[in-house]
């Protein structure tokens, strides 16, 4: 946009006028107003390249820095920039201007150039300089702006703060559109330029004197310095003007040549600026140094000078010498003490070494290393002083033995031990009280206690993992902790963890807290020992294998006595069997093992024994040594009885249980001791029984030797052994047992089974019986033929005689029997017929309810024809027409319909006028309140008010309306013609909805509120109900396809329509549905006196404090002032809001619970609404998720119309309030937290920014949302108004009254006007009907054009006001379309049809016939003739009856009075009009004018419901209406009290003016007077802005004063006491005047 010039162009047009030009005056100053706008262009390119580098940021383009710098945002980071105490960079609001970007400028922003003026007035920038904050934020002087930061930019240079702003006028070039802008932006401003180039006289000119003086000292410095003498520039240094410190005469030198570098550098950098610049426009401190540059230069060769003394007193080692260098003012060291002076010297001896070391070569140390080592010395020191103190308190507190206070002081930081671990107290107690014991008086040292501690602090360690059981990490503490254990193998590492887990659990049952170091040491001993024991065992294991192996049991017996193997129970007397045994084990393990069916699997025959299976083999082969001989003895035993023979004693003996017998029972007895002997003897013979020696065989596989004299036995066979062959063996004796046992239960089990055996043999003798049965009969079926052959010739015989003597005899008395068939038959006849009669007798209601039943059965079915069925017959059709007739109840409801409608727009208007004139009357209260206006003001407007309410009252009283029929012909005709249109604009949306967006936004909501409602009679009848919803549906999508340009439109504007419908549905008909909603969770969250939601941590905090002060008595040291931050930090309020938060979700539950379960009561014309929004806007943003569409139909039903009546429930008539009365401010806060709450909840709006401390709300926000998604989604869910109200385009033709409508002349002549006014917009084809009736109209008449020029005297002087009194006169208008058939005039073919069907039904009711045309060519009856006419008389009568609106027209009159046989003519003629029209055929016999009659006749049942149902809801909206009228007039009595007693207080004697409430005074003048005093704390009068400070008094003590409030005799004076803290501290007088 811009460029830096180079040397080589030319400089720039402006600025400078050729001396070849020859302009003309007006081209001279236009070519000056060019030369401004360069010149400020200029100037701006200055501002914006000096602020970039001060902030190091990019400003935006030169063009556009104005418009960049409203927000203040540079303008912060420019003060925190040159005073970043005062500005911090938290206090710029939106520093990354990211709210501006998206949004634009906000009011805060104003922050940030007010923060900017502070800041330079912080550093004592002249104010003359300053912008006002509009000037920035509203952008009207942007100039001063730019001036003042030049100002401020040669200020901070002067202080040496900022660099020089640089001089760019002629160097930068700008294009003619960029300078044109420029001084058109200019121009609007319509302000002079400030002199930029006067900034710096003005800034000397503004200097004190004081300052003026430094400017003086500063530029003789400068002098000096250029002198080069040392000792002049030393003396102009020490001008007390000069305000310089530090000052050193044997430094004089050196400041002169420091000052000289200084000051040449300046001049060099300033050369390059000074060709551009007139040298009457420099600054004289271009090229001077300016004070703080001097100070700057002083400071640094003093420093300089005392970094070389330090050095030199570090390099000499003298300790005085450093202190006092140390000490010296220009280092400004921090921290130096005396008594650390020796630490000083061997840190900074220290730390020169190490740098000489990394640079090679003797370094000095600077300023900042000296302060750096100076600190770390201070530390140490102080580090070590501590640890010293902390050690002797740990020495005194182990001494004490308490083991809280020993681990707290080990615990010091300033101990300086290794970690501590406070669960182990009494560890290290009981183990550093040891050591102290041992080490003497001395106690322990720094060292010892280091050792100790860590070594203890490791022990504690190792306990709490062994707590955990995990050898591996116990193994890793063994081997890592400094714990010092000796004798640690690391093969055995997992013994110790597992031995001392297990030690561990001991120690912990027994009571020991903790494992000592000696007690894991000794268990690690124990552990080696045991690994060694258990590895001599092995090599004792190894030795019993090889003697196992080499086969000598001896051998295995001396290796099973070897002590290393530790095996029990060896007995050497068993050595063969233990042998025997170990070898089968041996076997086992290394024998062939089968897998699966043809597999095997081989064992491992290297194989050896382990422990367990030798010390098992041992024990085993002792059991089995026992068990022998027990056995040997036993089968010895029963040996020894049997050869007794006795046959009891062998059977104890077999049943012994050593024996090992089974299946031994006693009744056995005998055939034991039998075959036993047997078995005995049979032995005998084929062996000897010489020997004492018997082998038995154990377990099948070991043999055991019993010597049957010495009753002991052996596992090696004895020397000679022989068998006794006497003795029986075990196996011997268990086969006698077996066998003979098996006998016996053999023969039991026959015994036992007799009576089955005798069932079998009976069973088999039947089988043999049975078979010869069925052969006898198989012979008897092959015979079957011939049997049947003969019994049939037998029985035939016998028939034959039978019939033959039986004919014989009735041959023989024929008459007789003839005579007795007919008796018979005839008693049986009479009897049936009696039996009959007398059940019909029986049962004669039952038959009359079976007859009714199916003629209503047969009714219902022809009913469900007519309904139902596509073409319903004539014959069904006929049988309901007369349901067509109106009764003279019909008329009676449909009068009390019209009257009831009447009165309930009559009332709607009147509350509507009282509501208004009562809150104007409300804000002339209160004006006269704080004296704005004069009672007579009030008393004015209240005479008014009730001037209208006594005239309503007196045309409620006074009869009919003004009507048409009270007028002349011709303003009948006008009326009419005007009936006609607003039944034009009622049935035809379009026009209004185009009409009410053709109007500015205010006019369109008052032509809403006064003429359309009027013309829809406020929805009063389904009707017009629906006609008003199919207005707002083509309003509202006219609305969204014409005005919404994005989905969000709808909730941030304010849409016409959604507030039409929102303030329709609050009003008269929605109000009770409203109230029904929200009446009683609202009473509910008002009673509830404990309730107290306060969700602002502020106000909790203050609220706190004040709890405080007020149970302590005394003034809190909390701020009273603080953040919500700051309020949030303390739990007590973080508490309140938990509780707050708690009661809020509470209350939020109760009224989200009562709308979601209401969902029937709302309005159906709200959800009707809300779907046709919900749809057009789909429609419209395609692309809008169900999230975005549900929002903003939550917007509709719960922001608009539900959350100002939660919010202001007394407002909207939801709850009952007396006159004067209101609610507390606790209770609107709680229903405010509410309705918020749910009104993020609707919108799915979670908190957070200023919120953020109700963040933990969000979740419960997130969950309503869902409750209200549901809950909109239902509400959408309704049917079409067709379907709803029943309405069709015929509605209109059958209803029995006309819609009548009370509008004022002035609506019409209004309406009137706005339709003529925009009849291009709302109809531009010229063939509409609209334009029609407006022709017929013509231009809009006044009001005496409408009531006559005599209806206002034209000599009365109040003419004016007269008219504008009958232009408010309501007339009632009978709405009818003009294009229906008029009287004889056929052409209208829906009339035509109408007035057929009607003559139709008339006929058909008379005479019957299967079809139309059947009907019409069959001529009538003379009864048939006789009924038409009786029913014609009495309908006439019935005619004369009905009230004038309720008539049938002339026309319907006329045809229904006609013969039927000329009606029948005029049916066909009319019948073949339609035809022509194409509207019914003959070739169907006229079945689509039956089908329209049937409509008809359901429409006329619906239209009768729908009547009953609106007499009910036009009743209980009057009674609402009624009952707030009667609210309004106890609103109107109060304020005529108030007024009255205003009127009375300036009546006084004193002629004093005071306004008194209490009416009751003057009942009670006799009595002596006794004024009452009120009582109010200064916190309650701060809140309410009645105190604005109390001086000496912080806000936060106002609860302690209190003012006494008393009134005195005289009117208007009050006395006020103030009283601190019960003391009486001031009275004043205080006078009031009205």
């Amino acid at each position: 946009m811009y460029h830096e010039e180079t040397a080589t162009l030319q400089k720039p047009r402006y600025g400078t006028i050729q001396d070849d030009e020859r302009l003309s005056a007006e081209e001279m100053d236009e070519r000056r107003r060019q030369n401004i706008a360069y010149e400020y262009l200029c100037h701006l390119e200055e501002a914006k390249r000096w602020m970039e580098a001060c902030l190091e940021e990019d400003l935006p383009p030169t063009t556009e820095l104005e418009e960049g710098l409203r927000n203040g945002v540079y303008l912060g980071k420019l003060s925190n920039f040159f005073a970043p105490k005062m500005v911090s960079e938290k206090r710029i609001y939106d520093r990354d201007q990211a709210r501006y970007k998206s949004k634009g400028l906000h009011f805060r922003h104003t922050d940030n150039t007010v923060q900017w003026l502070r800041a330079m007035e912080s550093v004592g920038l002249p104010k003359i300089f300053y912008p006002e904050t509009t000037d920035v934020y509203d952008r009207k002087n942007m100039p001063k702006v730019v001036y003042c930061i030049h100002a401020l930019s040669l200020y901070l240079y002067k202080l040496g703060i900022a660099p020089q702003i640089q001089d760019l006028l002629g160097k930068v070039a700008f294009t003619e559109e960029e300078i044109s802008n420029m001084r058109s932006e200019l121009e609007k401003y319509g302000i002079q330029m400030p002199a930029f180039s006067k900034i710096g006289g003005i800034l000397a000119n503004e200097l004190s004197v004081d300052e003026a003086a430094l400017h003086a000292a500063v530029i003789a410095i400068n002098e000096a310095v250029d002198r080069g003498q040392a000792s002049v520039t030393m003396g102009a240094l020490n001008n007390p003007n000069a305000m310089l410190r530090n000052t050193q005469e044997a430094l004089a030198q050196d400041y002169q040549d420091t000052l000289s570098q200084a000051k040449a550098r300046k001049q060099n950098q300033s050369s390059g600026r000074r060709s551009s610049v007139a040298t009457e426009e420099r600054d004289v401190y271009e090229e001077l140094l300016t004070q703080q540059e001097i100070q700057g230069s002083l400071d640094f060769v003093n420093i300089q000078a005392a970094v070389m003394q330090v050095n030199q007193a570090v390099s000499t080692q003298d300790e005085a010498a450093l202190l006092a260098a140390l000490k010296l003012e220009a280092l400004a060291l921090l921290g130096v003490q005396e008594s650390n002076c020796c630490w000083y010297l061997e840190h900074f001896a220290t730390y020169c070494q190490h740098k000489s070391k990394d640079g090679g070569r003797a370094e000095m140390v600077d300023k900042e290393e000296i302060q750096r080592v100076v600190s770390s010395c201070n530390d140490s020191a102080e580090g070590e002083k501590r640890k010293l103190e902390a050690v002797a308190a740990i020495n005194t507190a182990i001494r004490l033995g308490n083991a809280v206070e020993t681990v707290e002081e080990l615990m010091n930081p300033e101990a300086q031990l290794p970690i501590v671990y406070q669960t182990a107290a009494n560890l290290y107690q009981a183990e550093l009280f040891s050591l102290q014991l041992q080490g003497g008086r001395s106690g322990l040292s720094h060292e010892e206690l280091s050792v100790a501690v860590e070594m203890l602090s490791a022990v504690a360690v190792l306990n709490e993992v062994l707590d955990t059981k995990d050898p591996q990490a116990v193994i890793e503490q063994l081997t890592d902790s400094p714990l010092g254990f000796t004798n640690m193998d690391q093969d055995n590492l997992n013994r110790y963890a597992d031995t001392l887990i297990k030690q561990r659990g001991e120690a912990l049952a027994k009571g020991q807290e903790f494992l000592t170091w000696n007690d894991v040491q000794k268990c690690i001993d124990t552990v080696n020992v045991q690994v060694h024991e258990e590895h001599e065992r092995i090599i004792a294991i190894a030795e019993i294998n090889e003697a196992l192996n080499s086969g000598d049991h001896q051998q295995t017996l001396a290796a099973l006595l070897l002590p290393t193997a530790k095996l029990t129970g060896v007995n050497p007397a068993t050595a063969k069997h233990y042998h025997d045994v170990l070898q089968c084990t041996k076997q086992l393990l290394c024998q062939i093992l089968p897998l699966d069916a043809g597999e095997m699997s081989s064992g491992d025959e290297s194989a050896v024994l382990w422990l367990d299976q030798i010390q098992e083999a041992i024990h085993t082969a002792n059991q089995d040594e026992e068990e022998a001989l027990t056995l040997a003895g036993a089968i010895a035993d029963i040996n020894r009885v049997v050869a007794d023979g006795d046959s009891q004693n062998t059977l104890q003996a077999l049943q012994v249980p050593s024996a090992g017998l089974r299946a031994v029972l006693p009744e056995c007895a005998d055939t034991y001791q039998a075959e036993l002997v047997q078995r005995q003897t049979n032995s005998a013979t084929k062996g000897s029984t010489d020997s004492v020696w018997v082998k038995h065989c154990i377990k099948d596989k070991y043999d055991y030797y019993y010597n049957l004299e010495t009753g002991q036995g052996t596992w090696k066979e004895p020397e000679g052994f022989e068998h006794n062959g006497g003795q029986l063996c075990k196996e011997e004796i268990q086969s006698v047992v077996s066998c003979a046992t098996a006998e016996y239960n053999r023969e039991q089990l026959w015994l036992a089974n007799e009576s089955l055996v005798t069932k079998l043999q009976a069973r088999i003798r039947g089988y043999l019986v049975r078979k010869k049965h069925a052969q006898r009969m198989e012979h008897l079926h092959q015979q079957e033929p011939h049997v049947v052959k003969l019994q049939a010739c037998w029985k035939g015989y016998k028939q034959r005689k039978m019939f033959k003597d039986r004919m014989n005899l009735l041959q023989k008395n024929v008459a007789s029997v003839v005579k007795i068939q007919s008796v018979v038959k005839m008693w049986k006849a009479k009897h049936k017929y009696n039996q009959r009669l007398q059940f019909f007798k029986d049962h004669e209601k039952e038959i009359v309810k079976i007859q009714a039943f199916l003629k209503a059965n047969k009714a219902r079915d022809d009913y469900r024809t007519l309904t139902g069925a596509k073409d319903p017959p004539l014959s069904v059709v006929r049988k309901f027409v007369h349901l067509l007739e109106q009764s003279a109840l019909d008329l009676q409801e449909e009068q009390e319909v019209t009257r009831l409608r009447e009165e309930v727009v009559t009332n709607i208007r009147s509350n509507q006028q009282m509501e208004k004139d009562l809150n104007l009357m409300d804000i002339k209260i209160g004006l006269l309140v704080k004296n704005r206006i004069t009672l007579q003001d009030v008393v004015s407007h209240n005479k008014k008010m009730k001037n209208k309410k006594n005239k309503a009252s007196k045309d409620d009283l006074g009869g009919d309306r003004v009507g048409i029929k009270g007028l002349n012909k011709s303003k009948r005709r006008k009326l009419e013609a005007y009936q006609h249109l607003f039944y034009l604009l009622q049935t035809n949306p379009p026009y209004l909805a185009k009409l009410i967006f053709q109007m500015p936004q205010n006019k369109s909501t008052k032509f809403m509120d006064t003429v359309i409602f009027t013309l829809y009679n406020y929805a009063s009848n389904q009707r017009e109900e629906y006609l008003l919803l199919k207005l707002f549906k083509t309003a509202l999508e006219e609305e969204i396809n014409s005005k919404v340009d994005q989905i969000q439109d709808i909730v941030t504007g304010n849409p016409t329509v959604i507030k039409m419908v929102v303030s329709f549905n609050r009003g008269a008909r929605g109000h009770n549905t409203l109230r029904q909603l929200l009446a009683p969770v609202v009473k509910d969250i008002i009673e509830d006196k404990s309730l107290g939601i306060n969700t602002n941590p502020v106000d909790v905090y203050k609220a706190w404090v004040n709890h405080l002060e007020t149970a302590t008595g005394e003034a809190s040291k909390l701020p009273y002032e603080v953040t919500p931050e700051q309020a949030m930090s303390h739990e007590e309020v973080r508490s309140r809001l938990e509780a707050s938060s708690q009661a809020l979700r509470s209350a939020t539950d109760k009224v989200l619970n009562s709308i979601v379960s209401s969902l029937d009561n709302i309005p159906y014309g709200m959800r009707y609404i809300a779907k046709v929004l919900k749809n057009s806007l789909h429609e419209k943003f395609p692309d809008a998720s169900e999230d975005e569409l549900m929002k903003i139909v939550g917007n509709l039903l719960y922001y608009r119309y539900m959350n100002p009546a939660i919010v202001a429930p007394d407002g909207f008539d939801i709850i009952d309030m007396s006159a004067g009365g209101q609610l507390h401010l606790d209770q609107r806060r709680n229903l405010g937290s509410v309705a918020k709450m749910l009104q993020h909840a609707a919108a799915n709006k979670l908190f957070e920014g200023e919120n953020a401390h109700m963040t933990p709300m969000n979740n419960y926000i997130s969950q309503t949302y869902e409750k209200f998604r549901v809950f909109f989604q239902s509400a959408c869910d309704v049917p079409e108004p067709e379907e709803k109200f029943n309405i069709d385009e015929y509605s209109d033709m059958v209803t029995l009254s006309k819609p009548i409508i009370y509008i004022s002349i002035e609506e019409i002549i209004n309406t009137h006007s706005l339709l003529l006014e925009h009849l291009e917009a709302i109809s531009p084809d010229h063939n509409d009907l609209l334009h029609e009736l407006l022709q017929d109209l013509g231009d809009v008449p006044d009001v005496e054009a409408l009531l006559g020029e005599g209806a206002v005297d034209p000599n009365d002087p109040n003419r004016e006001s007269a008219l504008s009194q009958l232009a408010k006169t309501e007339i009632s208008l009978t709405l009818t379309s003009k294009f229906e058939l008029l009287e004889g005039d056929d052409r209208d073919l829906k009339t035509l049809m109408t007035k057929t069907k009607k003559l139709i039904v008339d006929v058909v009711r008379i005479q019957p016939g299967e079809t139309l045309p059947e009907i019409l060519e069959t001529p009538a009856t003379a009864p048939q003739e006789s009924e038409h006419t009786t029913i014609v008389e009495r309908r006439a009568i019935q005619d004369a009856q009905t009230p004038e609106g309720l008539k049938s027209s002339p026309a319907v009159l006329e045809d229904s009075q006609l013969p039927l046989e000329q009606k029948k003519r005029k049916i066909l003629r009319n019948l073949r009009n339609l035809e022509q029209a194409g509207l019914v055929t003959t070739s169907n016999k006229y079945q689509d004018l039956i089908n329209d009659v049937s409509k008809d006749i359901r429409y006329q049942r619906r239209y009768r419901q729908r009547r009953k149902a609106e007499l009910v809801k036009l009743q209980q909206t009057l009674t609402a209406l009624n009952s707030k009228s009667a609210f309004y007039q106890d609103q109107m009595n109060y304020y005529d009290t108030y007024i009255k007693t205003c009127l009375d207080n300036l009546n006084r004697k004193n002629s004093r003016r005071s306004i008194k409430l209490d009416s009751k005074g003057d009942d009670k003048g006799s009595k002596k007077w006794k004024p009452q005093s009120l009582k109010y704390t200064a916190a309650r009068l701060h809140e309410k802005g009645v105190i604005l400070e109390i001086e000496g008094l912080q806000t936060n003590q106002f609860k302690n004063v209190m003012f006494d409030i008393s009134p005195s005799e005289e009117v208007g004076d009050f006395e006020v006491k103030a009283k601190f803290m019960g003391v009486e501290m001031e009275k004043v007088q205080l006078h009031f005047q009205v």
